[in-house]
Parts: C-alpha cells; structure tokens; sequence
C-alpha cells in the first residue's frame, strides 16, 4: 500500500530485525544500506527513493538510532561482528538551516566512507543533546511521526526517547570498550546516568512515565493532560530498555492495563484520551479523527511492545491476552467479530479504531511494521526462542493455561524439535531441559533459559523442557 516505493530509514531497519532468525542475510545486506543513507554529520535521510536516493532530510531524532539497535540485534542473532568493520560511504548535502524542518533533495555521496561501527557511534553521537529537564529532545517526531510539532522548537523533551537511547548506548558501550574506544564509552556512560536521573524526577508522573515535554514546558502525557494522558510505548519501554527503577516500571505497566486495553472491543491503544479539542498542538496527529491511527486508536507497532515488557516482567497471562487482542485470527471467531472487525483477518493490521461508533473496526492492513513486531512477540517474547551465535536460548512467558508447546527450527542442514512442556501451569521458570534424552545445564553466562548448542552436520536433534 505504500505506492511511493521509498524506504524509511526506521521503517525497514525494524522490519529486519524480525528477519535475523530467518534470513539473516537479507538484514546484513539492509544494515549496510540503510548505513549508506547517513550523512557526514551523523543523521540520515528519514526515507529515500531507490535508485538514485532522493529523499528528505529532517529533524526526527530516533531514525539514526534504529541504526545501531539493529546492528547490535543482528550481531547477538548471527556473532557476526565482523560486519561492523564493513566499509560504508556516507552522504553529503545541505544542513537544515535555522527554522528549517526538513529538506528533499538529491544528496551526493560522500569520498568520506567509513566503518558500520563508525557510522553506527556517529549516529549515536549526533543524538546526545538534552532539554531544560535533562531529557532528549524530540524534533519533529521521535519514532511517533505524528507529533510533529511538540518539540519543533527545539526544546520538546521525549521521554520515550530516553529509554530508547538508554537501552541502545546499553548495548553498544561494551562493543566500543572491547574495541579500544574508551573515552566514548565513558562519555555515553556518563551520558546515561544523567538521563537516568531525570528520568526518574522529571520523567514520572505519579503513577506512569510521561510522554515528554512540549517546547514550552507543557507535559506530554500527563495525568494533568487534557488529552493523551498516558501513552503506551513510554511504559512499555521504561521495561524494556531495563533502566526505569523496577517498582515505577511495574506500576507504569499496570497502569497500561488499566487505561489503555478496551477489553470488551478488542482494542489495545496507543495513548488515551485522542487528541481534538486540547490548547496544545502536538503535530499532525490531531488531523486523524480521535481514535484513528495514531490519534488514541490501536496503532498495533508500537502498542504490541507491551506484550514484551508483559513477558518482561514475567507475566505470561497478561501478556498472552495482549497477542490474542494483536492476532488478526481473533478478529474472525465469531460472526458478531468479523462484522465489528471488517478488513483480512489473515495480516496483520497497522491501526485497529477506538471510538465509538467504529472501535473495533480495522484500519491500514498488509502492514510490515506491526506484522514484524507482532511475530518478534509470540516467537521472542513469549515461546523464548532465541538464536544466540553458535546456540539457542530458550526462555519462554506463556499464559499458566497453556499445557505447553512445540517448535520446528531448520538450523543450516540440521532440524530441531523442541518441545516444551507446561505441567504444573507456571508462566516462567524452567526445571529439566534434555538434549536428545541427555540432560543439559545453562551455560555460565546465561541469565535464565535452556542454552542448546547449534551444529550444522545434517542431523536431527529433539529439544525437551519442562517448566516449572
């Protein structure tokens, strides 16, 4: 449905990383890609228009970061580290000038050409500026394209976006340190525990995290807000990035369920109320009628992040009723669903609608994004299934009803099954795992979960665990 053809420079980079299991090949190749997208000065075009790469530039703040996230989940997947010393040239144009938002144009590549690892700490570095309350700074959108317009000043504060830095620089500080880049380390560790802090003093409201702050110090997502009160993915993230003081994170999520899933439509929001009649203006979003899309209704990538921090936090029941809302099969088990839901119960679906008299009703289908998300949930989040380098971890969060379940993994020339079973109706916690009847143990630098050991030699391995 996305008759331009152009790529988005986040839009594709998260769509690989539900495609490192499978087809990890087709994620490198994009990585080095995308990372031919970046310019000089470390940010990138927000999409571009193969094959002469006209695009635009603007002031988003979160695009570049993808670039790194993904780097850092495609080389757990693969232990293919030697991608970042791929060499990648960058492009060169003209810089946004003052008041300037964004710019499409033809860009020029670059005779300066560098390291992925390079591209990846330059995108990093470039994003490190903070706002009056220490937090980093929106732009014209932040991943929410929508709320174009909460920080275009220059001052709008994201909250999510710090927990999204946080937990990227989390990542990458170990890669720097292991190659010798000590003094960038050090600063992005520093870096951290500053945003960490206002995080937690000007980042929490009472009961959930904020969205953020709009250029003129107004919160976003606020309990004091007239409108988008709470919004999700500022919770779901404050889990997720492993940084928000646990007790606050929990509570934060609990406060998700309780104001964000519309149990009797089937609905999971972004954020409630919509936005419409409210003194701010957050950008674009308010143009969609409250409850479509972005505005308030279930826009399904970034809502399906709370069933990873469910898992997260171990609860497999709250997080298996959340997929259950996701999965379009659900949407067509009864008469009374198919006519409420309307659009292909068989895809996966960009925005399910929130307000009456439409809640329920399916939006923007064929949807990569929330397709990508929605696969990385069951198969990562709650089966546990992980590929590790050279071996598998298991560690699954299943609803306590589940008597368990089975997989089929085609490593290479080899075939494993691995069967799971529930008999005690636990969410989490393994007791016995075996390998083809012998019993196995984790390996020391594991935290929780079955680690079997990956062989490309044509044969057939049966995985059992027990949880319990």
């Amino acid at each position: 449905y996305q008759s331009s053809g152009a790529y988005g420079f986040r839009d594709q980079l998260q769509d690989g990383l539900s495609l490192c299991t499978a087809r990890p090949d087709v994620v490198r190749a994009h990585l080095l890609g995308s990372a031919a997208r970046q310019f000089v000065e470390g940010d990138v075009q927000h999409w571009w228009l193969p094959p002469a790469g006209q695009g635009v530039r603007t002031r988003m703040t979160d695009d570049r970061i993808w670039l790194p996230y993904v780097a850092m989940h495609y080389v757990d997947v693969t232990g293919d580290d030697a991608v970042l010393d791929e060499i990648v040239p960058f492009l060169e144009g003209a810089v946004l000038e003052d008041g300037q938002h964004e710019a499409f144009f033809q860009p020029t590549v670059s005779a300066q050409e560098a390291s992925l690892y390079e591209h990846c700490v330059r995108a990093l570095d470039v994003s490190l500026s903070l706002g009056p309350h220490g937090l980093p700074l929106f732009g014209t959108g932040d991943w929410n394209d929508g709320m174009n317009r909460v920080g275009m000043e220059g001052r709008g504060e994201s909250v999510w976006l710090a927990w999204f830095l946080l937990d990227t620089l989390a990542r990458f500080t170990p890669i720097a340190r292991a190659r010798g880049d000590h003094g960038r380390a050090e600063a992005w560790q520093q870096f951290a525990a500053t945003v960490r802090s206002a995080l937690e003093r000007d980042g929490w409201d009472g009961a959930w995290y904020r969205r953020g702050y709009y250029d003129d110090g107004t919160p976003l997502g606020s309990a004091s807000s007239d409108e988008c009160k709470i919004d999700a993915i500022a919770q779901s993230w404050s889990v997720l990035s492993g940084a928000a003081e646990p007790a606050r994170a929990a509570q934060a999520m609990a406060a998700v369920d309780a104001y964000l899933v519309d149990r009797d439509a089937r609905v999971a929001m972004l954020f409630t109320p919509p936005f419409d009649r409210a003194e701010q203006d957050p950008g674009y979003i308010k143009g969609y009628p409250p409850g479509i899309r972005e505005n308030g209704g279930q826009y399904t990538h970034g809502s399906v992040w709370s069933v990873f921090a469910w898992a997260k936090l171990g609860d497999g029941d709250r997080a298996g009723e959340l997929f259950d809302i996701f999965n379009p099969i659900r949407h067509a088990d009864s008469a009374e669903a198919i006519e409420r839901y309307k659009v292909e119960p068989y895809v996966s679906c960009a925005d399910v609608y929130s307000v009456a008299p439409l809640a329920g009703r399916g939006g923007w289908t064929w949807y990569t994004g929330s397709a990508g998300w929605l696969y990385r949930a069951g198969l990562e989040a709650m089966l546990g299934f992980h590929v590790r380098g050279d071996h598998i971890l298991i560690d699954p969060c299943i609803p306590k009803a589940w008597p368990g379940f089975s997989i089929t993994y085609r490593y290479r020339s080899s075939r494993y099954i691995i069967e799971v079973e529930n008999p005690d109706g636990v969410n989490r916690g393994i007791a016995k795992v075996a390998l083809d009847g012998v019993t196995v143990s984790g390996a020391p630098d594991e935290t929780s979960g079955a680690v079997i050991p990956l062989h490309d030699d044509g044969a057939g391995y049966h995985v059992r665990i027990v949880l319990g």
